[in-house]
């Protein structure tokens, strides 16, 4: 295989795989854990307006994660998501250390850098993206 169908199947795992996680955390927070618990557990780690937090990160993960499998608004998506995951970072992970097992930053982290990623890569040829603004370079 040519090496621009190798980075376009690489952005399309990669975008997809990163999009199941961020729907799967949303869909928690709305329907498992329901956007009651997830308030109070907001409250509890004094993120600033928990409510609106918690409705905020649970349909910007459901939608934006959505959003990310089919490669629609791409870079946007990603930047917008990097942003809510930075704030995760700074409220919630900070003092925690390194360690996710202590409740550290290190998986807040790679998402952080697995979404600038997608920010500087772009979403690829096998995305909704690439059919809305097609040309004719590969």
């Amino acid at each position: 295989m040519d090496k621009p169908i190798m980075r376009d199947i690489a952005l399309f795992v990669f975008r997809t795989v990163l999009g199941i996680i961020f729907v799967a955390h949303g869909f928690q927070k709305l329907f498992l854990v329901g956007i009651t618990e997830t308030t109070g557990q907001f409250s509890a780690m004094r993120i600033p307006q928990p409510k609106l937090s918690a409705y905020l990160a649970a349909f910007s993960e459901l939608l934006g994660g959505a959003l990310l499998v089919v490669g629609l608004l791409t870079t946007f998506i990603a930047g917008a998501l990097a942003l809510l995951m930075l704030a995760a970072f700074y409220f919630v992970h900070l003092n925690s250390g390194f360690f996710i097992h202590n409740g550290g930053f290190e998986y807040v982290m790679l998402i952080i850098f697995s979404l600038l990623m997608i920010v500087v890569f772009g979403s690829g040829r096998a995305s909704v993206d690439w059919i809305l603004t097609r040309n004719d370079q590969l």
